[in-house]
């Protein structure tokens, strides 16, 4: 079992190019100059505080992501040290983690912005603490279950870390330090992978190896807890403590003006006591409201369904995947390098997808469709194949995939949104994409369900992905089919000469361009 740390859970920090919303976007309409003005005009000092502050936590995201057993932890599980058997780990173990992550993702998501992040990354860490300890002294499956629940914990508080960081800086430099932060977490995977990997391979601890692989973790675990506690307490967040500011602005703003009209004409012309925003006044509220409008438009619509669908079998083969190579060559135990190989491909993959230049309102069905049939023929190869080294290099490539459609599904939604209503599509869709992942796992996996064999469950993802397939073709029939009818409608190429074709940059999209939506809140165009 290994959950993705290089996607997350919707991720802020790929917003900018990322997520959040806005994994990244702007910070709201019209007033970038004025930000980026005042990032220039900051005091040395000021901007000295800034940069140590990003760098300490770039600095934690690496070293919380070193955790060198969890390339490793289904090994454990049907290891001697262990001793559980394949179904129990598939059938009642690993489910667990899909119930918790729903259970805990949206208090999770609020609490983040509520606390402002640093409670949340402190919780993250007590979380990593605890599954380690049950990994090294546990040895019922209730406490794998607890173990498996507290992971869910841990994957559900990720969203702290990729947002914490924009409450660091102004808008203007929210892309840079995006990159910053996921380059640390990537490099911190990559790292985790390969250090548990020459483990397994040269270190001579005999059938003590995964008992010690797990202390070395618990280790690694307990030191960033450490930082954790370090780390700065940011004083605004996206939603509930950027309202505080805004209401303290809208109390006392008023008052001065009274003030002033009163020395100048004091029984004329005076305003109304101001009144206290009310809670259909707060930011998070206006955004859900405006929520509704922004699923009519096409090309957010697809690719938040896309998000929702598509990451739904992702993560499902992540989680059961180790299952299924102990099943096929138990006595080949190379997952760390596996791991460590297919970060560095999604790495890639991500990076390629950048500088891919097309029409996306017009070719982007067609393009999913082509990712999730090669998706789908890998897995039906990963489900059937004897041989462990096929199954090994499908995984890879399935994973490499799924990347190269993450930013540019993450620049589709992000690059038309604020960031706060950007932070809260990407909410909703990974909460969505967390219901199906549970229902799916309820009804082929849990021992309450059909309670599958993990090659069985692979031939359900198969389907799953296949009439994925088959859906995006089809809608990609009409999209095109439906823009040619046009373009000869309208004059041939007239139109083509018109059109540019767009680049995965989100800063592309100017607050300029902003537009504003029914709530009086605004859109980039």
């Amino acid at each position: 079992m290994v959950a993705d740390n290089t996607t997350e859970s919707g991720d802020i920090s790929e917003m900018d190019t990322k997520p959040s919303t806005s994994e990244e976007g702007g910070g709201g309409c019209g007033n970038g100059d004025v930000e980026v003005a005042a990032e220039v005009t900051a005091p040395p000092e000021e901007a000295g505080k800034w940069k140590v502050a990003v760098m300490f936590l770039c600095f934690y995201g690496f070293m919380s992501s070193l955790r060198p057993g969890e390339a490793f932890i289904t090994p454990t599980f049907l290891s001697n040290e262990k001793n559980f058997t394949t179904e129990q780990v598939t059938n009642e173990i690993t489910p667990v983690l899909t119930y918790s992550y729903m259970a805990v993702l949206v208090p999770a998501f609020l609490l983040t912005d509520l606390l402002r992040y640093k409670p949340v990354l402190i919780i993250q860490g007590i979380s990593q603490v605890i599954i380690w300890l049950l990994m090294l002294l546990g040895t019922s499956l209730l406490a794998m279950q607890f173990m498996e629940f507290f992971y869910g914990i841990t994957m559900a508080c990720r969203v702290a870390y990729s947002s914490y960081i924009f409450s660091l800086v102004s808008p203007g430099l929210y892309q840079r330090v995006a990159g910053y932060s996921r380059t640390s977490v990537l490099l911190g995977v990559f790292t985790s992978s390969v250090l548990g990997q020459l483990f397994m391979s040269f270190g001579n601890f005999g059938d003590s190896r995964y008992f010690a692989l797990s202390a070395i973790c618990l280790g690694f675990v307990s030191f960033g807890l450490l930082l954790s506690l370090c780390l700065p307490w940011p004083k605004r967040s996206l939603f509930f403590n950027q309202t505080r500011d805004q209401e303290q602005k809208a109390l006392a703003s008023p008052v001065a003006t009274k003030a002033e009209l009163d020395q100048m004409n004091p029984k004329d012309n005076a305003p109304p006591p101001p009144s206290r925003p009310g809670w259909k006044d707060s930011i998070f509220i206006q955004m859900l409201m405006e929520v509704g409008n922004v699923v009519r438009r096409p090309n957010l619509r697809l690719w938040s369904l896309w998000w929702i669908f598509n990451s739904t079998g992702y993560y499902l083969v992540l989680f059961y995947v180790h299952i299924l190579w102990n099943t096929i060559h138990s006595a080949t135990v190379y997952n760390g390098a596996v791991e460590a190989a297919s970060t560095l491909l999604s790495a890639l993959t991500s990076f390629i997808a950048g500088f891919v230049k097309i029409r996306w309102d017009v070719w982007s069905e067609l393009v999913i469709g082509i990712v999730t049939a090669v998706q789908a023929g890998l897995l039906l190869l990963m489900g059937t194949t004897s041989n462990i080294w096929v199954c090994f290099l499908t995984y890879v490539l399935f994973r490499g995939f799924y990347q190269f459609l993450v930013p540019i599904a993450t620049f589709q939604i992000a690059s038309s949104l604020t960031r706060e209503l950007c932070a809260l599509v990407f909410g909703i869709n990974t909460f969505l994409g967390t219901i199906l992942k549970t229902v799916i796992s309820l009804i082929f996996a849990d021992k309450r369900g059909l309670a599958l064999d993990v090659h069985g469950q692979f031939f359900v993802y198969f389907i799953y992905l296949s009439l994925l397939t088959l859906i995006y073709f089809v809608c990609a029939a009409m999209v095109i089919t439906r823009h040619y009818r046009n373009q000869l409608r309208e004059g041939g190429g007239a139109n083509e000469q018109q059109v540019v074709t767009t680049e995965l940059s989100p800063m592309a999209a100017s607050s300029s361009e902003a537009e504003p939506l029914s709530n009086g809140m605004c859109a980039k165009a």
